[in-house]
């Protein structure tokens, strides 16, 4: 089966991870469909091992050929969830790209003007969405470059050492490592493939926090309210002003870190905002929780009460300390990208991967590409070159780990 055929078979499978179901993995029960898929294909192409936890992570290995039992294993991670309006995907697909403007079926444009990449695209294969819906690239081009991997492992009988498989529900949210079982996953070095461009290379991310702001408020009529109402509402609006205005998602860039608010619902009594903190220097991220905190205290203070609670809880840190650390990695990721006849480049995650957690839990995991682009978006998408490079990647990574334990 071509890359091609695997990765449109596998966005045909709806599997948005719903955040209102955190506390439960798979936060989706349509996650199991893809899963079993996966489950079935590997058994297919003679993988060892081959297993679907009850949080819904596929797990697979490829022993070792014979004599290289004792080259480093290696991992291969990607995550099966999309975001949201990732149901009913129609696919485009565009053979020999002629590099000009696509018009989608709902009229919206996706140009060179604003993405200057897709000059690089040229005579591809690419795959766009109908524009009403993500494409699912994200993680699905990765998922299709690991089952092309396994598929060649297969076929070609070329000598390896243990190549370890894995596939996670929820990355999308936050959870996708949270049952992740590192023992049985069974590698030394590992990647996730759930980046952009083929030639990327990814190991620097944003440390990031989630914050809750409650305000709690006095509700009367408002005819008798003077000295007795207190606006909870108004009061958040008020917390939100203080936050700085260009330090937001939209106003930055590279390496900037920013508070998101993600949104914010209640009333006089009560009301309620989400809120994002990233930022890649720790130092910074620690003082940024720290400004969200004391505004809180501010307005308590302010008020003579506690009208404003302020929770905020860690998702992730950044890699960059712990994949520095072994040079091996990045080394073998650089030389793999040059033998696959691309130029590495060095790009820092503006968010982060399965990989991020897993490298604190004691497991280095950098993040490299597939060919995707625009993520989360109705003008997401991908070429069919980029995934077979990311294939011809990972066997170069197979070769080098191989090389290493003759």
């Amino acid at each position: 089966m071509s890359v091609k055929e695997r990765f449109l078979n596998y966005i045909s499978i709806e599997t948005e991870s719903d955040e209102l179901n955190e506390e439960v993995q798979p936060s989706s029960e349509s996650q199991w469909k893809l899963a079993g898929l996966l489950e079935k294909e590997l058994r297919e192409l003679g993988a060892d091992d081959v297993e679907v936890s009850k949080h819904c992570i596929v797990y697979a290995h490829f022993n070792a050929t014979e004599g290289l039992e004792d080259a480093p294993a290696f991992g291969c991670i990607a995550h099966m969830d999309t975001v949201l309006k990732g149901k009913n995907i129609k696919p485009q697909v565009i053979e020999n790209y002629d590099g000009k403007p696509v018009t989608l079926a709902n009229g919206k444009v996706l140009g060179e003007d604003q993405n200057p990449h897709l000059a690089d695209l040229k005579g591809r294969t690419l795959i766009v969405t109908d524009g009403n819906t993500i494409l699912g690239a994200d993680d699905k081009a990765g998922v299709a470059s690991i089952m092309n991997l396994c598929e060649k492992l297969q076929k070609d009988g070329r000598p390896h050492g243990k190549i370890c498989v894995a596939f996670t529900p929820d990355e999308e949210i936050g959870h996708g490592v949270d049952n992740f079982d590192l023992a049985k996953f069974g590698a030394d070095y590992a990647v996730t493939v759930d980046g952009g461009a083929e030639w990327e290379i990814e190991y620097e991310n944003f440390n990031a926090a989630g914050v809750t702001v409650r305000a709690n408020g006095v509700n009367t009529h408002p005819g008798s309210a003077k000295g007795v109402m207190i606006n909870s509402a108004a009061i958040l609006c008020e917390y939100q002003s203080r936050l700085p205005k260009e330090e937001v998602p939209e106003k930055t860039e590279n390496k900037e870190g920013f508070y998101h608010l993600l949104g914010i619902r209640g009333d006089v009594d009560h009301t309620e905002a989400h809120y994002l903190i990233r930022e890649f220097d720790r130092e910074r991220f620690e003082k940024r929780k720290a400004f969200m905190s004391r505004l809180g205290e501010e307005l308590n203070r302010e008020w003579g009460r506690q009208v404003v609670t302020v929770e905020i809880k860690d998702s992730y840190y950044n890699m960059a300390q712990i994949v520095e650390k072994d040079p091996v990695i990045l080394g073998n990721i650089e030389t793999a990208i040059e033998r696959a006849g691309l130029a590495p480049r060095y790009v820092p995650i503006r968010g982060g991967t399965d990989g991020c957690r897993l490298s604190f839990e004691g497991l280095p995991c950098p993040n490299i590409g597939a060919g995707g682009y625009l993520f989360h978006s109705i003008f997401e998408h991908c070429t069919v070159e980029g995934m077979e490079n990311a294939t011809r990647i990972l066997l170069e990574l197979v070769k080098l780990y191989a090389e290493s334990g003759r």
